[in-house]
């Protein structure tokens, strides 16, 4: 099992480029269901979500070419052919996006069968919005032996209200209501840069969408759609984790091929710590810590509120900032996983409920401490890089999930970190 190695004490320093959005990727991947043509997707992240989501589609009998060399970070899918509509336990049981399948294929093929999402480290992501939004849309859904089947002979237009935002039931079931006949309204729908995103994808196969990056959504269901070509936007959490280690570091970091537009909420907590931040152009940002970082408060909310997906990072960041931090996070019931083992390198943190108070400034001493999902896995390179000493992160194979080779970014602008076992391999193309 890989391991991180990582002495701290470096600032880091130089140009970090980031990748395309696994949540994009994901979620623009099952979309291709939807159509017998080729979808081609660039800027895809090398990650292992990735991998998982062409495991699946190949298993349904879709042909799906993920490139090499150059041409890496694209990938060509046809799903001509759906001869097996079904997600299977066996695939999808590492990977929580798998439900994203449900909706486009009961559209396209008018039956699904998917198995049933199990626990998550985080805190339950039920896919109940996503089951009763293709109810009223006339799908039948029965559920046993743990998995969920759906049918249907062409799905109708519905009023869908949302009981709580979903970022995956908007795009699941905006998936379903392209191919739904008549129009769908979907209220209390997330805004998620992610699911805009998607909705382009869609628009350029020929669906018709308006209001996708609002709470309402319209959409007018059409006959079938076409193949298109489409280049996934930047991945705003690896953007953000990025902006934090350079701060946490006390460095000088140019991030590239990011979109400020989407990480307001992260900027301007950076600079409420004191951290300078700079946007350089539409797809760069700047961040230093030229001075001592102050304790600001911090609670995750649904965008354009601050991302929960970035609370992990932010309270490594609160370790070293003067004073005391609450960190509070309201999407996710079990998401302070990684406090313990921030606890672990010397972090004073106390939780309360949904609340975690985090004095600092805390100097963090190198620790043999575990990964237990993707974002607390940053949490902790973060830390290790100011600790004192050599840490040692154990089960990094949650970091392969999101983030693309890291380590080797890291490494690239002055972090000493280096992987110890089998680095992931990207598949080379026509390889199973």
């Amino acid at each position: 099992m890989d391991k991180y190695v990582i002495r701290g004490g470096n600032p880091l320093v130089g140009t970090i480029r980031v990748s395309g959005a696994k949540n994009s990727a994901l979620p623009c991947m099952a979309a291709a269901i939807l159509t017998e043509d080729e979808v081609t997707l660039e800027n895809l992240p090398q990650v292992r979500d990735i991998e998982t989501e062409r495991k699946l589609l190949e298993s349904m009998g879709a042909a799906v070419q993920l490139e090499n060399g150059d041409a890496r970070h694209r990938t060509t899918i046809c799903c001509r052919t759906l001869s097996e509509p079904e997600a299977k336990y066996e695939i999808v049981k590492t990977m929580r996006a798998s439900s994203l399948v449900l909706g486009p294929l009961v559209a396209r093929a008018g039956m699904a069968r998917v198995a049933m999402p199990g626990g998550c480290a985080i805190g339950g992501r039920p896919i109940d919005l996503h089951l009763k939004g293709l109810e009223k849309m006339g799908a039948r859904i029965t559920q046993e032996h743990g998995y969920i089947e759906a049918r249907a002979e062409r799905l109708k237009g519905a009023h869908l209200v949302f009981d709580r935002i979903t970022v995956t039931g908007t795009e699941d079931l905006l998936m379903a209501a392209v191919l739904a006949e008549g129009e769908t309204l979907m209220e209390n729908c997330a805004r998620e840069p992610e699911v805009s995103d998607l909705a382009a994808l869609l628009t350029a196969m020929g669906a018709k969408i308006e209001g996708a990056g609002t709470s309402t959504i319209r959409v007018a269901g059409v006959e079938r759609l076409r193949g298109a070509r489409h280049r996934i936007h930047p991945d705003r959490i690896e953007a953000g984790t990025f902006l934090v280690a350079g701060a946490i570091t006390g460095g000088d970091l140019i991030v590239t091929n990011c979109d400020p537009g989407h990480l307001s909420a992260v900027m301007e907590k950076l600079r409420e710590t004191g951290a300078r931040v700079d946007v350089l152009g539409p797809d760069t940002i700047r961040v230093r810590a030229e001075k001592r970082l102050y304790a600001a408060d911090v609670s995750t909310e649904e965008y354009p509120g601050f991302p929960t997906d970035m609370q992990a990072q932010y309270m490594a960041l609160a370790t070293q900032a003067k004073g005391v931090s609450l960190v509070k996070e309201n999407i996710f019931e079990n998401r302070f996983m990684h406090v313990q083992e921030l606890v672990r390198m010397g972090a004073n943190i106390k939780v309360d409920g949904h609340t975690a108070t985090v004095r600092g400034a805390t100097q963090l001493s190198a620790a043999a401490v575990m990964c237990s999902d993707l974002r607390a896995s940053a949490s902790l390179v973060l830390a290790a890089l100011v600790a004192d000493g050599e840490s040692i992160l154990d089960r990094v194979y949650h970091m392969d999930r999101g983030y693309e080779r890291i380590e080797e970014k890291l490494a690239g602008v002055g972090a000493q970190i280096q992987r110890m076992g089998n680095i992931f391999p990207a598949r080379p193309a026509g390889q199973p």
